[in-house]
Order: structure tokens, then sequence, then C-alpha cells
């Protein structure tokens, strides 16, 4: 079915100007980003299956599914290529979003204090690092105030480890002229928990980040819609 066959009051533009945005479902925003559907296939039922988990059987075959906004605004390029009518238009819309909503969130975090907003400092990383399928270091610099000076990725690895080099936090904190740092990297595997390696990681950082009076305030693994503070574990 297509929105214009549906009820005047049920379709998703008219309901989101009627009773706001927190109104509609996911696959109902989702439709109205994507504006139509295929052949064969409505808008809606277009923007449902690519919500859900992958593979999922549909009268098509597997759907295509991202399993959720949070994947889908973490997919790759390359994976909303394999889309059967993701056009190039479409693809560069929900990359668009995603890049606006990376850009919402630095800039809550350049305003406002880290500790103000730990759960924007989550999203942020969220953002960032869910979507990558090797494993990064990136460490969130702060000013004096804990507001978000530079996000920067130092270090890659492959899938299950990498390399990390406090000299060169070091010097990228000094960079910065930063009084705090944020840690974090992701876990492509899913899981958040830290490794004992990881906790070896963090104290050796905060030791020579503190010979040069540089805060370490948190640790944050990311995993595919999931993240982990080691200062709220007790860890840090």
């Amino acid at each position: 079915m297509s929105l214009k066959d549906l009820p005047a009051q049920a379709r998703p533009r008219e309901k989101l100007l009627a009773r706001g945005p927190s109104a509609l479902s996911d696959a109902e925003l989702l439709a109205l980003l994507l504006r139509t559907g295929i052949a064969g296939k409505g808008v809606l039922q277009m923007a449902d299956e690519l919500l859900q988990i992958q593979g999922r059987r549909t009268v098509d075959g597997p759907a295509p599914g991202f399993g959720g906004i949070a994947g889908l605004l973490n997919a790759t390029p390359d994976d909303l290529k394999k889309v059967k009518g993701l056009g190039p238009a479409k693809r560069a819309e929900i990359l668009a979003v995603l890049e606006l909503a990376r850009r919402a969130i630095a800039q809550r975090l350049q305003e406002n204090t880290v500790l103000a907003d730990p759960s924007a400092v989550k999203q942020h990383l969220q953002l960032q690092l869910a979507h990558l399928r090797h494993e990064v270091f990136v460490v969130c610099f702060l000013d004096v105030q804990n507001k978000l000076l530079q996000t920067e990725e130092l270090f890659r690895g492959t899938l299950n480890q990498t390399s990390v080099y406090p000299r060169e936090v070091v010097l990228r904190a000094l960079h910065h002229h930063a009084a705090a740092v944020v840690l974090a990297h992701n876990h492509p595997s899913g899981s958040v928990q830290p490794s004992e390696a990881d906790k070896a990681l963090t104290r050796n950082l905060r030791a020579a980040l503190g010979l040069i009076d540089v805060r370490v305030l948190d640790h944050i693994i990311v995993g595919n819609g999931e993240t982990l503070s080691m200062a709220e574990q007790g860890l840090l």
C-alpha cells in the first residue's frame, strides 16, 4: 500500500505535522525520508524491512534489515548500496542524516561540559565507532571546562586488537592544550565488556597523561548499539 492510499490522518507526514515526530514509529519516520517504495513494495513496507533483523524471511526472501534505526544509521555506504530500491539519492539522504546527528551531538559537547551530559558522550562515540568492522582507538580531548575540543582516531588495529602508544596520546594532548580526555575504542565483536588488556591500557594511559597534568575522565567501550563506561563501572 502506498502512502496516498492511507487515510489522511494515518499518513506519516500529516501525522507528524498534527501530533509531532514522537507520534511516529521508526518505520514511519524512515518512510518519510525514503518517500517512495519500489515496484510491488510500498514505502512503509520497505522501511519496515530495512529496520528488521538482517535475514528475516519475507515474501520476497530474506529482508535486507539493519536491526533498527541505530543499525541503519551505522550502515556504511557499501551496505546501503546492496539494498534494492536505495538509489544514490536515498543513500545520500540517509548518510546525510547520520552526519547531521554526529555534528549535532559534537556541537552539544562543545557547548556543554562532558560531565554535565555523559549520555551525549556515549551517543557521540556510538555514532563515530559502532559501524566500524575493525577496531580503532579514539580520544576526545577536553578543555579546562571539560568541553570537547576535538575527537581524533589515533590508532587502528585488527578485529580483536590494536596497538596504542601512550607517547602519541601525550603528544596529541599537548597539541590540543587539553586538560582532560575521554578514551574510547570499539569492540567489533559486539561485546562491550572490558578485557584485562583494556584495563591495563587505561592504567598506562592514566599514568602517562598524569605526568603532564591531563586527567582521564573515562574510557568508553562501544559495541553495536551498546556502550560501557569504565568510570561508571568503577574501573577507572
